[in-house]
């Protein structure tokens, strides 16, 4: 599964309740964290790992965080080689999280079987600050933290992406993308 949204959209804490939910059913789950690195220093935080604390404890569980290295798309270089890796390690769940959301860090969506696009209730003016190209690769999209005061915010942010949604080219005939 590949993971995108923007900054603040809660991938990190999806992925940590995500992959123990699934550990807890006997999977084995791999976690690839792409970050972003700088392009003064080249250096990268890799800090996705810290938000995943007891996900990171989890004997079925690897984490892995990689910096793009100045690799566009919100994968790194050899991304689509350590999701082999994985798969051949034994792991049967493979989480990709992108560095990010913009307007091209879709590249994961070819290199997966789902590409979930995350997004927060009360981001501004959702649609156009999430471009067209990435809502065309998305197999999934999910409205995180909608509770408290922000459920009526995500009831309306939910029924405008299905609006949107079904103004885009299908890209498969089986799968209609679920908001």
């Amino acid at each position: 599964l590949g993971l995108s949204g923007p900054p603040g959209a809660g991938k990190s804490t999806f992925i940590e309740c995500f992959g123990k939910m699934l550990t807890e059913r006997k999977h084995k789950v791999s976690v690839l964290a792409v970050d972003p690195s700088s392009s003064t220093s080249g250096g990268s935080l890799l800090g996705d790992k810290t938000r995943m604390t007891e996900l990171s404890r989890d004997t079925n569980a690897y984490i892995r965080p990689s910096p793009t290295s100045g690799t566009l798309g919100g994968v790194t270089r050899t991304t689509n080689e350590a999701i082999l890796l994985c798969e051949g390690g034994g792991y049967d769940i493979v989480l990709v999280e992108t560095v990010g959301v913009g307007q091209s860090e879709f590249a994961v969506a070819d290199m997966v079987d789902m590409f979930i696009l995350l997004l927060p209730p009360a981001g501004g003016d959702e649609l156009q600050g999430i471009k067209r190209g990435i809502i065309e690769m998305a197999d999934l999209v999910a409205i995180n933290k909608a509770d408290g005061d922000l459920v009526v915010a995500a009831r309306r942010i939910q029924a405008e992406y299905i609006s949107a949604m079904k103004l885009l080219r299908k890209r498969s005939r089986v799968w209609r993308p679920k908001v």
